[in-house]
């Protein structure tokens, strides 16, 4: 029996499918903890993310494509190019953040990245900004305005903004991706991760890191590549908003391993603002999953 996303409604798949997504936010949560963690700078940083990660999508990508019987095109053509700049460019200032503020300050501001996609996409395209949308995006907007406020005079305003920049970027990249359908995107992110090692490499001295460095580096760029592989493998297998409900739990499981692994705790206005965000998040994200819900039973009764 197939739901109306068109995924094979059965209990084991959707069981898997949950677990993958629930798995890959856990992984992606640690990017905070392992960029704070590392000495290097964020140059060097991107330098071996980039490294690791290609060489483990790439891989990826090719096994994929062997099962499929050589189908999947692995031609990015102009499109697929843009998309490689631009990731490149929204990972640049999304590893530099964690430098600059507190890892619930940027995870936190990130987790309105569907919000800034929807905006972005009626400012551009006049796609359809739902009512449900534009309410979650304005309580979302108070809780990172009093997060950003908090920053004044405390020297992570910078980070903050890099934060922004990056949930900017990472909207228009979802733009992108909707709009060039016939794109490999997975092997658009493996180039945009190469493109990164590049330049690193030209820009810094990515070998001129200590050995504890070098350990935790590796452990960054498969970290990265893990959590991309298992988000990709997971949301075929469950409905899109649900995958987006289960993606959100990064943010409480950054704020936690932040605690946990480097003793951070934020200000009392980034909590503050950024339990106002969550809620806008997990609200706007679970009406979408109910809605969801209710057309599959709908679809399966009738």
């Amino acid at each position: 029996m197939t739901d109306v996303t068109g995924t094979t409604d059965t209990v084991a798949e959707r069981t898997l499918g949950i677990v993958l997504v629930s798995c890959s936010a856990a992984v992606f949560a640690l990017t905070g903890v392992l960029t704070k963690s590392i000495h290097a700078d964020p140059l060097t940083i991107i330098c071996w993310r980039g490294f690791v990660g290609s060489i483990l999508i790439s891989l990826y990508v090719l096994w994929r494509r062997h099962r499929s019987g050589g189908r999947e095109s692995l031609r990015l053509g102009w499109r697929g190019w843009l998309l490689a700049v631009e990731g490149a460019l929204a990972s640049i200032a999304f590893i530099s953040a964690f430098k600059f503020t507190f890892v619930a300050n940027v995870t936190v501001i990130y987790a309105t990245a569907p919000f800034v996609t929807a905006l972005l996409a009626w400012a551009l395209t006049r796609e359809p900004f739902r009512m449900q949308t534009m309410l979650a995006a304005a309580v979302s907007l108070c809780g990172v305005a009093i997060m950003v406020w908090s920053s004044f005079g405390t020297g992570n305003l910078f980070g903050d903004g890099l934060a922004l920049l990056m949930t900017i970027g990472s909207g228009l990249y979802m733009i992108m991706v909707r709009a060039f359908r016939d794109t490999p995107v997975v092997w658009a992110g493996a180039v945009s991760a190469f493109l990164l090692f590049l330049l690193g490499w030209f820009v810094t001295d990515p070998l001129a890191v200590s050995p504890r460095d070098a350990v935790l580096l590796v452990t960054f760029g498969a970290s990265f590549a893990l959590s991309s592989i298992l988000w990709t493998e997971g949301a075929r297998l469950i409905p899109a908003a649900e995958s987006g409900l289960l993606g959100s739990a990064e943010v409480p499981f950054a704020i936690l391993f932040a605690f946990l692994f480097l003793g951070e705790i934020s200000p009392a206005a980034s909590l503050v603002g950024g339990a106002i965000v969550l809620c806008a998040v997990f609200a706007h994200a679970g009406r979408d999953w109910l809605a969801a819900r209710g057309q599959r039973t709908a679809s399966n009764i009738s």
